[in-house]
């Protein structure tokens, strides 16, 4: 919600004693010979462009004092969502082309996997109005890319970095797992998902499959795992295992086309209430005022001189 403020609203308060003296307060000189010159001068008129610009002046400085500003206020409290992470498979072998070979989603081009998986990822988490996203990449090992946040700019800026081989090139997928639940350590909604997906078995990482499950578990959080190529590239009976122990599902995806529908079948998750804290982002315009007040000074002050 995007509004416009003072920060010191009081402060404009002090255009009433200042215009009030503008207009009381007039110039009188004391003449030194004539001592009755001042029957002789010319009244002052109210309008007159000195005094108005006068007024602007003091106007434009009250409210640069008065400390302008526009307030994007963000509050996620009423919000319903989830808490959200992606664990994508950044392996050699999703290197590989010819994933869409209907064209659908690659619209002509030569994708990898790894790329047709982006911009599918990408979708996906556009279309999340109020979840919270994040993303591992997984390799021969797992890295948190992007922290889980309700910034989607930030979180697909990070993906658009990302290259299959950057964290190895086998399959951690336990890694994956460990990481993804640690990616949560803050989060405070209910719901917590685990969208993990790969295009071959575990065969990497210090931490087993058994064990990330049993931490997954522990702290709730559902994991969905996708398979992707044809089957029994996968690993078909592991990824339904994962998805069954912690209350989620297994879905197979043979082509770019499936993984669209696989995305859009998690989109009907359960949604729930995310608690956090409200931002406000401030933009300031003070600086305009003082510019524009200091302008028509110098306006002034060269009439002044031309006199």
């Amino acid at each position: 919600m995007n509004y416009i403020s003072f920060e010191y609203a009081y402060l404009i308060l002090l255009l009433l004693p200042i215009i009030y003296c503008l207009y009381r307060c007039k110039e009188y000189v004391k003449p030194k010979f004539f001592v009755h010159l001042h029957f002789l001068s010319a009244k002052r008129s109210f309008l007159k462009l000195e005094w108005i610009i006068k007024v602007l002046i003091f106007v434009l400085l009250c409210i640069a004092l008065s400390s302008p500003i526009t307030i994007d206020k963000l509050n996620p409290q009423n919000r319903h969502g989830k808490d959200i992470v992606l664990a994508i498979d950044g392996s050699g072998s999703m290197n590989s082309s010819g994933y869409d070979a209907e064209d659908e989603v690659s619209d002509g081009e030569r994708l990898t996997r790894f790329e047709i998986t982006k911009k599918i990822a990408h979708e996906f988490i556009h279309k999340r109005v109020s979840d919270n996203v994040g993303v591992v990449l997984y390799g021969d090992f797992a890295f948190i890319a992007s922290p889980i946040t309700y910034e989607k700019e930030i979180v697909t800026d990070m993906l658009s970095y990302l290259t299959s081989g950057m964290a190895g090139q086998n399959t951690a997928i336990g890694e994956a797992i460990a990481v993804s639940v640690r990616a949560f350590k803050h989060s405070k909604a209910k719901t917590k998902v685990i969208i993990l997906l790969t295009d071959g078995e575990h065969n990497s990482g210090a931490v087993s499959p058994k064990d990330a499950i049993k931490l997954a578990k522990d702290e709730n959080i559902k994991i969905y795992t996708i398979g992707m190529g044809n089957k029994g590239e996968a690993d078909e009976a592991l990824l339904t295992k994962i998805a069954k122990e912690s209350g989620g599902h297994f879905y197979r995806a043979e082509s770019a086309k499936e993984l669209q529908k696989v995305y859009s079948e998690i989109d009907k998750l359960e949604s729930s209430k995310i608690k956090s804290r409200e931002y406000m982002l401030k933009d300031y315009y003070y600086g305009i005022f003082l510019l524009l007040a200091f302008g028509l000074l110098l306006f002034l002050l060269y009439r002044e001189v031309r006199k």
